[in-house]
């Protein structure tokens, strides 16, 4: 492999594995497709749309506010473009997040307790040191990027099949914004997208009760990387009918979400972040079956694509911490 960067018109991101999982269509009673955004060279999904922003704005030094993924996305990019990066990430951030932004050539700062502390520190720098600010998950271009993985999965089925559902974690909104795009480019619009957050980090589910957006007090999830207290006011409007897709909000709890990391690694193999495991708690704790029971998804399902975001934030080290918080 060449060890020169994507130029301006080739992508940063992977066209990653679409693969079908045994043990999870066992469970819900259809196929179920895994999109293994994991496997992302920043370890999320978050390349696509940081990568697809940054090759359109031609940034100069870059400023990011992370949780870790949008920070590891933007320091990648940074670095294959040749760019001083500053990452600034909250007191939560685990230090295995802090070591592997350092390994990519990033400056970090730790700001604040939770991400919209950094965030604020990462808008002050943009303008006192002409910085390009990169935003995680609020704007335009990065949800035109994140669109390409319903392409590509659209690509890989083939146009015999269509999912009968998506299923995907929600933080500050910005993959469910890139998804509800993504379903409109491809015709997809009838297939119903399952939003699912973890209870302490549920500001997309609190604006949707509310009716309004909501700015949570606090963030109290072990799901760190879902830690906005503010959706983007997008996946609002989305979510109130300002799209043709139907979403469907729903909470699992942190053990919910710690349990499917677990399960995951066991039977598929891969380690992912709790941010992640909390679309993967939607098959595993059987909040899919629920929803059929309740009318909100068809009793025969077509097949369903439940997207493995990934993340940074996760190691063997960290489970071990995140089992003994939790007790699970």
């Amino acid at each position: 492999l060449s060890d020169v960067g994507p130029t301006m018109a080739e992508p940063f991101h992977l066209n990653t594995p679409l693969l079908e999982s045994a043990t999870m269509s066992r469970r819900v009673g259809t196929t179920v497709y895994l999109k293994m955004e994991n496997s992302q060279p920043s370890g999320s999904f978050k390349i696509r749309g940081i990568g697809h922003l940054c090759g359109q704005v031609s940034p100069n030094r870059i400023v990011c506010s992370s949780g870790g993924n949008a920070g590891m996305a933007a320091a990648y990019v940074a670095k294959k473009m040749d760019l001083a990066a500053t990452i600034v990430v909250p007191s939560s951030t685990p230090p295995l997040v802090i070591h592997r932004l350092l390994d990519q050539g990033a400056v970090v700062k730790t700001v604040g307790k939770v991400w919209d502390d950094a965030d604020a520190e990462a808008l002050r720098l943009a303008a006192k040191e002409n910085l390009t600010y990169v935003p995680p998950f609020d704007h335009p271009l990065l949800w035109q990027g994140h669109a390409s993985l319903i392409s590509e999965v659209a690509s890989s089925l083939g146009p015999a099949v269509k999912p009968g559902g998506v299923v995907l974690s929600v933080g500050g909104g910005g993959l469910l914004c890139g998804v509800v795009q993504g379903l409109k480019v491809v015709g997809w619009t009838d297939v119903p997208v399952v939003a699912v957050e973890t209870v302490g980090a549920d500001c997309f589910n609190a604006a949707v009760k509310a009716g309004r957006i909501v700015t949570l007090d606090d963030i109290t999830s072990e799901a760190k990387c879902l830690g906005a207290k503010t959706v983007c006011q997008k996946a609002f409007e989305y979510s109130q009918g300002d799209s043709e897709v139907t979403i469907i909000s729903e909470l699992v709890t942190d053990q919910q979400a710690l349990q499917a990391v677990e399960t995951f690694l066991d039977e598929e193999r891969v380690l992912v972040e709790m941010a992640c495991g909390a679309a993967l708690a939607a098959v595993y704790s059987g909040l899919i079956g629920r929803l059929q029971d309740q009318g909100r998804l068809p009793n025969s399902l077509a097949p369903l694509l439940v997207i493995v975001c990934g993340g940074s934030s996760i190691d063997m080290n960290q489970l071990k911490y995140l089992k003994e918080k939790l007790q699970t």
